[in-house]
């Protein structure tokens, strides 16, 4: 993938290196094996872990960072990227604001409750920042079985703006009252996966489009888009159940089958527009 050069200014705050209170300290395991179950088994949102460990946490907090763009090569990559993703959406959805990216290790306060890093990358509506501890790539790729090419990388930070675009439209709270009338849990999760599956597709629809940006410099090469694919694949709610518990529970998923976020990063891709991404119907 092509992003040396590419135009900084992601809107990042970097609080790698912070204290992170208690994460660091007792109960820290306790709480990255919380978040793990809730996300892998019982199909618990990102906002719904955040609320529970800041419970468990006892009131630990980091303080914030400072706004400004990276210098090592990894946290460079952020910010290149979604500087290219704010491009891509300011062209094609009117109104659209970027989020802020918040770098961070181990867990840190958000607007959702206290994020943890066992929680993967995730998107919080209610401060509208997507959160990264980039230590999750090592782990999406060893413990996963995901691609560790950049473009792979890419498509999870574009997922996560996916969210963004979802909350600025509205889809996200229309999703959320559907889920509270809903009859069943299982009933509940699929407004869940359409969300997902959407982001999946938003994620591919920038990928499309990223070469045309005006932040420049940044473009998919042969190959990436298996790469991306590959990753789909590996972080799909069947793969990643038979890696954490041994078997496939359907009534639990809540991002969707290898197979179905494969297809809707692939429509997205092929499309090159966000109009495709109607994952309700």
């Amino acid at each position: 993938m092509k992003w040396q050069g590419g135009r900084r200014g992601g809107n990042i705050e970097d609080r790698r290196g912070m204290s992170a209170g208690a994460v660091a300290g007792g109960g820290g395991i306790g709480v990255i094996i919380i978040a793990l179950i809730g996300y892998f088994v019982f199909g618990m949102e990102p906002q719904q872990i955040a609320e529970i460990t800041s419970q468990q946490q006892g009131g630990a907090s980091q303080q914030a960072g400072v706004e400004g763009t990276p210098e090592d090569e990894a946290g460079l990559f952020v910010d290149v990227i979604g500087a290219n993703i704010n491009d891509v959406w300011g062209g094609a959805l009117e109104g659209y604001t970027p989020p802020r990216v918040v770098l961070y290790e181990q867990g840190t306060d958000t607007g959702c409750g206290f994020g943890q890093s066992a929680m993967g990358p995730f998107y919080c509506p209610a401060d509208q920042s997507v959160y990264l501890d980039l230590g999750f790539w090592r782990d999406m790729e060893t413990q996963l079985g995901a691609s560790g090419a950049e473009f792979a990388r890419a498509y999870v930070i574009a997922h996560e703006f996916g969210h963004h675009v979802q909350t600025l439209t509205g889809a996200s709270q229309q999703a959320r009252q559907a889920q509270q009338q809903a009859r069943s849990q299982e009933e509940a999760n699929q407004y869940s996966i359409a969300l997902e599956l959407q982001a999946d597709c938003y994620a591919g629809f920038w990928a499309a489009n990223a070469a045309s940006a005006s932040s420049g410099a940044v473009a998919l090469e042969p190959g990436d888009l298996e790469e991306g694919l590959k990753t789909a694949n590996a972080i799909g709610d069947d793969m990643i159940q038979k890696r954490t518990q041994g078997h496939v529970t359907p009534e639990n998923f809540t991002h969707g089958t290898a197979e179905q976020r494969m297809t809707w990063l692939r429509r997205g891709y092929d499309s090159g527009d966000p109009n495709v991404c109607n994952t309700s119907n």
